[in-house]
């Protein structure tokens, strides 16, 4: 049984009422939690608010220090921090491993980051009303931050937006996703314990609505960092006041297959990308456009590689998908490829559900009006749609109100410096699927996909703000 404990500030605290949070894969209860209210957000608000005015005597080497203490500690307790993925969330116990390698380059990133972080001086006398002055800029730290992440990568994206805040000199509260309670404490703990720390400028809540709600409303924040849906991101756009905010919202990810591509390469990284983490992801690969001369061979093939993926238990090595986060996501997935199938999509690998599990499933002839492909549908689910040609599938693929990542398969130069420009996305990928993402690019949408970047470097900017300086 993991116990997880409220943060105010460095100080760990329990409570007497306490929430479960049971394994996706078995349903034993894995972790239990201090069930937070508003009170509690304030209460870390408070502190936080606090300890960032004492905290401006620390210099950014001490930061730094601070943050490679972290990344070395995860490092060592891998396998710990692995465990506690799979046992919350379902991941696969490797991919959970994959996950804790990639928290831990994350969070080395961020320290170089900081060290890299520069402004630079202004021209005064450049213009006829101006006049000689020594002048420049520099990025100083917001203030306090508040940290919303979600399930699907508990760990990394929650590093995602720690190492970038604290190591620019920001205070932190950080209320990690309700379904892996215990994933965020353990990366709080590991910050909180560092010898390098410095005193309350993290702190930790639980909660749903009620707590978020007073995190986001509070006048003491500065900035709202924030993954997960449209909906809730909806809110606190309309909610949190003058404020700055990023959010890294959902995704409908797309990919063209052109005819002159590798169809077994191109079938093999869409399995994947498709498949991956159930399907739990952001840019996870939902609607394939494939080229109208090569449709039906590479539907097959992608039907062979898919077919490769064992399914199972997360605690095997060689599982590839485990279950869904719960019930209600396997049987909303079921629901909507019935109804496409009703529609009169056909099943190239038949829907198949067993409790929490929603096996892999492919759809061909789905046409654009389908739930299907016009939604997230964030679980093991693609779309295959025929296409005459690249500009009938930028077309299509464009036509959505997300615009998080897109890619291309093709060996025809002329449609990658197309694409490049053509795509509405955040991101561009070429012969890769489009839930390719390193850790060190910049990663954010357009249109409903989200506000900012992050990426250490580009989400240091988002947790500072530029003070101009003129010395006349």
């Amino acid at each position: 049984m993991q116990e997880a404990k409220i943060y105010y500030g460095s100080v760990p605290v329990s409570k007497e009422e306490k929430g479960e949070i049971k394994s996706p894969f078995n349903d034993q209860v894995v972790t239990i939690f201090p069930k937070c209210s508003a009170e509690d957000a304030k209460k870390a608000l408070k502190i936080a608010k606090d300890a960032f005015e004492k905290s401006k005597e620390f210099t950014l080497a001490k930061r730094v220090e601070w943050i490679k203490d972290v990344a070395k500690k995860i490092k060592e307790d891998k396998e710990e921090f692995a465990l506690a993925i799979t046992k919350e969330v379902g991941k696969p116990i490797t991919f959970s491993r994959v996950e804790v390698d990639r928290c831990v380059e994350t969070l080395e990133l961020s320290a170089e980051a900081a060290v890299n972080l520069v402004g630079e001086t202004i021209n005064t006398d450049a213009t006829s009303s101006g006049k000689k002055s020594v002048a420049f800029y520099k990025r100083v730290p917001v203030g306090v931050v508040v940290a919303i992440t979600p399930f699907n990568f508990p760990l990394n994206l929650a590093a995602h937006k720690l190492g970038p805040a604290l190591v620019a000199g920001n205070s932190v509260v950080f209320k990690p996703t309700p379904e892996a309670p215990y994933t965020g404490y353990l990366l709080a703990k590991t910050f909180i314990e560092s010898e390098y720390a410095i005193a309350d400028m993290l702190s930790v809540v639980y909660g749903d609505a009620e707590v978020g709600s007073a995190l986001v409303t509070s006048d003491i924040p500065r900035k709202i960092s924030f993954t997960g849906s449209v909906q809730v991101g909806e809110i606190i756009t309309k909610s949190a006041g003058i404020k700055k905010i990023s959010l890294e919202l959902g995704g409908n990810a797309a990919t063209f297959i052109d005819k002159s591509a590798d169809l077994s390469y191109a079938a093999s990284r869409c399995a994947v990308g498709a498949f991956v983490n159930s399907g739990q992801v952001c840019i996870s690969l939902q609607r394939i456009y494939v080229h109208e001369d090569i449709y039906e061979e590479f539907a097959q093939k992608l039907a062979t590689e898919t077919s490769k993926l064992k399914v199972g238990d997360p605690y095997e090595p060689d599982t590839f998908m485990g279950p869904l986060i719960n019930e209600d996501a396997a049987i909303r997935a079921q629901n909507w490829v019935n109804s496409a199938i009703e529609a009169g999509a056909r099943a190239i690998l038949p829907p198949k559900r067993e409790g929490r599990y929603f096996y892999p499933a492919i759809l061909a002839d789905v046409t654009d009006d389908m739930k299907i492909v016009c939604e997230e549908v964030f679980a093991p689910i693609v779309s295959l749609v025929k296409v005459k040609n690249y500009d009938e599938a930028i077309k299509k693929m464009n036509d959505s109100p997300y615009g998080l990542q897109f890619s291309i398969f093709t060996n025809d130069l002329g449609l990658t410096k197309r694409f490049i420009d053509d795509a509405e996305a955040g991101g561009v990928v070429i012969n890769d699927i489009p839930t390719l993402r390193f850790d060190i690019q910049p990663y954010g949408g357009v249109k409903l996909s989200g506000i900012g970047r992050e990426g250490p470097k580009f989400a240091i900017e988002e947790f500072t703000e530029i003070k101009s300086v003129v010395i006349l």
